[in-house]
This record gives structure tokens, sequence and C-alpha cells, in this order.
């Protein structure tokens, strides 16, 4: 089993550039593209949040456009540039985006892999939450299939990378999230977005990832202080590589086309 994920793609409208600079429904073409010529081609893809950049409908209208030409099935998740309504309004056909109830949150099987998505979002907010409701939906999802191998997706990461720039703008009920993973020993991995890089960290007893994203990406600053920046660095996605008795194996994608060169010169015939 082969998940690709791809994040924060940030789709405007004709003609608009995210910060007045970046074309973001021309990288994520390139990302569709790049997406259906991988050998193997992925089984499914995660869209992991800030699908469009302010939650309109020709937003997301545009975005159906760019992901048409995936021949795989595309599980979208909400992020904090999200409109819940618009976004299920435009997709309507992607039957396991909830019709009832305040927060996108669904679980869906991969093989012998349960993946269980979360809503982190709080309207108006840059930040992300888990509340009391999410929480309870969480540990009821987990209760249901305790011994089944499985992953936690949702937009904000719940730790600190050490970029205050975003740090910064928090993450609620990390504790209470981290309590009930560490419950769960069956939980491989927690995979997420927001960061616009690949960042990992071993966390209550998994691990958490974030995907960079198809267009820009945050500036790695470090520095205590330093000032939020966006970088051009080149995009990519991730693939997770599922094999029963292993575990889930991720490896960075870089979008683009390149050049492979064998190690050794192969022999001339004859």
């Amino acid at each position: 089993m082969l998940i690709a994920q791809i994040s924060d793609m940030h789709i405007r409208a004709e003609g608009s550039l995210a910060y007045g600079r970046v074309e973001t429904a021309t990288f994520l073409a390139r990302a569709v593209d790049h997406l259906r010529r991988l050998q193997p081609r992925p089984d499914l893809i995660l869209a992991t949040g800030d699908l469009a950049d302010g939650g309109a409908r020709d937003e997301y209208r545009r975005l159906r456009r760019l992901l048409e030409p995936l021949s795989a099935p595309v599980y979208l998740v909400a992020g904090n540039h999200d409109d819940r309504a618009a976004l299920v309004s435009e997709f309507s056909d992607h039957r396991y985006l909830p019709r009832t109830g305040e927060f996108l949150q669904y679980t869906f099987d991969a093989g012998d892999l349960r993946v269980v998505v979360m809503d982190t979002v709080i309207p108006g907010k840059v930040g992300g939450e888990v509340c009391s409701e999410r929480l309870g939906w969480l540990s009821a999802r987990l209760g249901e299939a305790r011994n089944r191998p499985t992953v936690v997706v949702m937009h904000h990461p719940p730790f600190e990378t050490g970029i205050e720039f975003m740090d910064g703008y928090g993450f609620e009920g990390g504790e209470a999230l981290g309590e009930l993973i560490a419950k769960h020993p069956n939980v491989e991995a927690v995979l997420a977005g927001h960061l616009h890089r690949r960042i990992s960290v071993r966390w209550r007893g998994t691990v958490v990832t974030t995907a960079p994203s198809t267009a820009h990406q945050v500036a790695l600053t470090l520095a205590p202080g330093a000032r939020g920046h966006f970088s051009l660095e080149p995009p990519a996605c991730l693939l997770h590589l599922w094999r029963p008795g292993q575990g889930l194996v991720t490896h960075t994608s870089y979008i683009g086309t390149f050049v492979m060169h064998p190690f050794r010169e192969e022999r001339l015939a004859g």
C-alpha cells in the first residue's frame, strides 16, 4: 500500500497570487503530474489541509479541476485556510465527508491499515485545537479497533518545531491528545501539514510527521526571535509505504523531473 500526502496547496482564484508572488495552482498542477508519473502510482492520496487560500467557492472549483487528472482516490482534510461548508458543497461527491455535525472527521480503510482523519480547525484562527468533543470522537474511533494498525491524520501538528513564527500560533488540547494517543500503541503515525516542511518527531509513543507544501515552504528559521518568512525551495510530497509486519516507511519525493544516473557504468555488450 502506497499513500501519497500532499499539503498546503493554498489554491486561489484565477489571476490571484499567494502573497502577491506564488502561483499556487501552477505548482499543484506540477504536483499532480508528478504523482501520475510515479512508479508505482499511489493507491490513495491524502491532502492534509489549506486546500484553498481563502475558503471561497471559486477556489474549491479550481482545486477540483486541478485534482481531476488523478486516478487514485483523494481524501481531503480541512485546514485553517479552509471553509468547511464551501469545501463539502464543492466536493459533494466525496461521500466520506460528513454532512452533519460541526467537524469534518471520518475514517476509512486502506488495505489492512485504518485511517482516522481529525478536524483541528478553529474558524478565524491560524492555530489548531482538539476540543473535548473532538477528543471524545477520536477516543471512540480508536476504541473501535484497538488491534488494527492505524494512522491519525490532521492539519495541525501537535508539537512545537523550534520555528517560533509557526509555534506561536499554538495548538490547544495537545496534552490531552497525547495522553490518548499514548494509550493506543497501534497508532503507527500521526500525519499533518500546516508547517510547509517535512518535520518528524517521536511523540507519545508514535511518530508525528508534517508534509512539505506543493508550493511555497515556511523558511527554516530556528534562531530565537526570527521573523517568519516563506521560501521557494523545491516543493515536495510524502510517500508513505505500508508493509504489514514492518510498518509505515515515509519518503520525501521532490516534485520535478530529475535525471537518474547509474552508480556504475554499464559494461558495453559485445
